[in-house]
């Protein structure tokens, strides 16, 4: 990954290890997809045959840090995780669970995306960990859906963005 850093542990949060696979400075972590943006691998507690994470490289630290800027954002890691299914021979798109868990019931503060299929056989031990329109695990569409609402954020010359 290109990052325009001369040593890429400078400026990556240590004690976050998403941002440790997102730098590429976790060598245990397989990378199934990535692009400047994005990155898809495989959840090490998985819930069912088909368990992957789908992470912003940017620190975003959970879906309660984004804003209407982020649409495009939740919009396309959904889509990477959908394409991550089909290269690993998921064919029923119908079968399948996106979503995000929010503070408190979150297990590393790096926004993630859980991709799971078949959802139809996702962990009963597991299970209430994704059940959808819950308090604990919100759908990508449910997330969609919410900033879809808000105003626009206000961007500033400096780069710098401010959500109401």
């Amino acid at each position: 990954m290109e990052s325009g850093r001369s040593d890429p542990s400078e400026e990556v949060d240590q004690t976050c290890i998403f941002c440790l696979i997102a730098n590429d400075l976790d060598k245990e972590t397989e990378i199934l997809k990535k692009d400047k943006e994005l990155m898809c691998f495989r959840d090490i507690y998985p819930a069912a045959p088909h368990h992957y994470l789908v992470i912003p490289i940017q620190h975003i630290e959970s879906c309660h840090s984004l804003h209407g800027g982020h649409i495009g954002l939740i919009q396309r890691m959904a889509e990477m995780g959908k394409a991550v299914l089909r290269e690993q021979g998921v064919t029923n798109m119908k079968d399948i669970r996106l979503g995000f868990h929010q503070p408190p019931y979150t297990s590393v503060d790096h926004l993630h995306l859980h991709v799971l299929a078949p959802s139809s056989q996702i962990s009963q031990y597991m299970e209430y960990k994704f059940i959808p329109r819950s308090y604990r695990f919100l759908s990508d569409k449910y997330i969609l859906d919410y900033l879809n609402k808000l105003p626009p954020p206000v961007q500033f010359s400096d780069g710098s963005v401010l959500s109401l």
